[in-house]
């Protein structure tokens, strides 16, 4: 009785085998290559998760002469016929790839059958399904369509209901993590025997999304905390050139904070097990643009009047807090003042960064933290995109898509930001608020509701409530 369970994936070449082997097993390093016979020898990969292997996966080569291999199995039935067969022909080059992709198949593995549904059906594709019947083995059929112009997948489904216990269409280029799902909770089905096999399957990967997302959480929660409390401060001797000093600051300023998001990017595609295939963005994906730039600032991030709202909040909270001071001898001048400050400067970008100050130590430049509260959507917009790339990328899929997961117009925003309701920018605004706090008491956590509202959104990301 099998105890971990084995699928052998089979099929035709160049029907997709290897790009499903790679999306079911979260495998980048497996080959994928449009030229048919590109797999020779059958290789296992292993599912793990929390170092513990759950699963296995067969990728095998095409068949080469099924109507040659149906006719002797048609002429030696019997419960070994696999076996049979291989130990026959190990040694003969005619069938060497259908020895090869019968191997697991003869050790116990279940069979996943896969076709490209693009195309019509052909009599080897009959003969290939009469063998796979004749092993008498657990069987699942999957229908790969390559094309967005031919389809051929009710044929398919009508010819595979005689051969194959379930039927699933799944495109490994495009599946995500609840597809897959879709398509473990179907292996179920192949017989009673897998069912509470593929059960604590399914239990282990919501597990594991469930733990990547707590993560990718944490990684951005910090990498955005980081960035809002960094700051630079250097002495200004008397043979410096202040306008250079402060130049030169805000370039370390900025290579620094680029050097923190792509840390945190680092985590979160290492965290998706993207490794080994280096994944490129879209063409004209607004990630491609410096963190720093004016078309990362014009396409993410709050609205004009969003940004001047929460400005003139922000700059309002801190007048407040002077007129208190006052005992309000001022009769609210400083609020007024503190709102209209804190509105302009919502949408001015970065380039209010650097100040100047004298104390005994001399004067001194300091460069940051950023006061902007724009700062903080354009980081969370740019974490959100990141995320969304790596945890609905397909590990199978090696073209590059065209476009970002929407098309934006000019003067759309193309992040969440705007999207966020009046308690979730009462959020954001509290953890900006206690981020700047920190850059002056260091130690300071940042405000936990931030946190849950991170993974929130990441939550409604992975199951496309919002499409960033």
């Amino acid at each position: 009785m099998m105890t971990l369970p084995e699928f052998a994936v089979l099929g035709h070449p160049n029907e997709g085998k290897s790009s499903v082997v790679s999306t079911l097993a979260e495998d980048d390093r497996i080959q994928v290559s449009p030229v048919p016979g590109e797999t020779r020898v059958s290789k296992s990969y292993s599912v793990t998760m929390d170092d513990k292997e759950i699963i296995r996966f067969v990728d095998t080569p095409g068949f080469q002469v099924p109507r040659q291999t149906l006719s002797w199995f048609r002429k030696n039935p019997g419960p070994d016929m696999v076996v049979q067969f291989i130990a026959e022909h190990e040694k003969d080059p005619f069938f060497a790839d259908e020895c090869e992709l019968l191997t697991p198949v003869a050790n116990g593995a279940g069979i996943i059958y896969v076709v490209d549904g693009s195309r019509p059906i052909r009599e080897d594709d009959l003969a290939e399904m009469e063998i796979l019947r004749l092993t008498g083995r657990p069987r699942m059929a999957i229908i790969n369509s390559k094309s967005d112009t031919r389809d051929n997948t009710a044929a398919w489904k009508e010819e595979f209901r005689k051969f194959f216990n379930v039927v699933r269409i799944f495109n490994s280029n495009q599946a995500d993590f609840y597809e897959r799902i879709r398509l473990l909770e179907s292996l179920k089905a192949i017989d009673q025997d897998i069912e509470p096999l593929m059960e604590g399957v399914i239990q282990a990967f919501n597990m594991e999304w469930e733990k990547r997302n707590r993560m990718a959480c944490a990684y951005i929660v910090h990498g955005m905390e980081q960035s809002l409390t960094f700051s630079l401060s250097r002495r200004l001797k008397s043979d410096m050139d202040p306008v250079t000093l402060k130049e030169d600051l805000t370039r370390e300023y900025q290579k620094k904070i680029r050097d923190i998001e792509q840390k945190m990017f680092g985590h979160i595609r290492s965290l998706f097990r993207h490794h080994l295939y280096d994944y490129p963005l879209p063409a004209c994906s607004i990630l491609r643009h410096d963190l720093f730039s004016d078309q990362t600032w014009e396409m993410l991030g709050l609205t004009r009047a969003q940004a001047a709202t929460a400005g003139a909040v922000l700059g309002g909270t801190l007048g407040a807090v002077l007129d208190t001071a006052a005992a309000g001898i001022t009769f609210g001048i400083f609020t007024a003042i503190g709102s209209a400050v804190g509105a302009g400067s919502a949408f001015m970008g970065i380039r209010r960064l650097a100040n100047a100050s004298s104390g005994l130590g001399g004067d001194r430049v300091q460069v940051g933290p950023n006061e902007n509260i724009q700062f903080l959507y354009i980081l969370l917009d740019r974490a959100l995109l990141y995320y969304t790339h790596m945890s609905r990328r397909a590990h199978g899929r090696r073209d590059v898509p065209d476009t970002d997961s929407q098309l934006v117009s000019k003067g759309e925003k193309a992040g969440i930001s705007t999207l966020l309701t009046t308690k979730q920018h009462r959020v954001c605004m509290e953890f900006f608020k206690a981020c700047r706090k920190k850059s002056s008491t260091p130690g300071k956590q940042h405000s936990p509701s931030f946190g849950l509202l991170v993974a929130a959104l990441l939550e409604d990301i992975l199951k496309r409530r919002i499409n960033p």
